[in-house]
């Protein structure tokens, strides 16, 4: 049995009570009116190119630009919407989920991240993208 480390072993419970969905159930979801929230650094964006009609919300005021209740929301944080959180490889945004969900939020996250989505030969582009900071 391999050891899993305390960041393995909160990750594993983060994910409980949603089902995380393959960049393919993602990219459906988003063309259904989900919000796809990326909260990769700017070097990861620059380096794997930018997700076309992600938002782009930096991890640290996720929490903020999210809560419909926030002072500091984003104009989509509304009640009732559907999050979708990526990062590089899936990891983070587990992470990142849990604390949307424990505030009401209905979110999930992309299983593999963006390097799933570009293996899974979803879009990506060069330039500009929606940062809201």
């Amino acid at each position: 049995m391999a050891f899993m480390g305390r960041i393995d072993d909160q990750l594993e419970r983060s994910r409980v009570g949603w089902q995380r969905l393959t960049p393919g159930q993602a990219h459906a979801a988003q063309r259904e009116g989900a919000l796809l929230v990326d909260t990769r650094t700017p070097t990861q964006r620059a380096i794997q190119g930018e997700l076309p009609g992600a938002l782009v919300i930096d991890r640290t005021v996720l929490e903020w630009r999210l809560d419909p209740t926030s002072a500091d929301k984003i104009p989509e944080a509304v009640p009732g919407m559907r999050v979708i959180a990526i990062c590089r490889q899936g990891y983070s945004s587990s992470l990142a989920v849990r604390s949307l969900r424990d505030i009401g939020i209905d979110a999930t996250d992309v299983i593999g991240g963006v390097e799933a989505w570009i293996s899974d030969g979803l879009a990506v582009h060069r330039g500009a993208s929606d940062e809201r900071c």
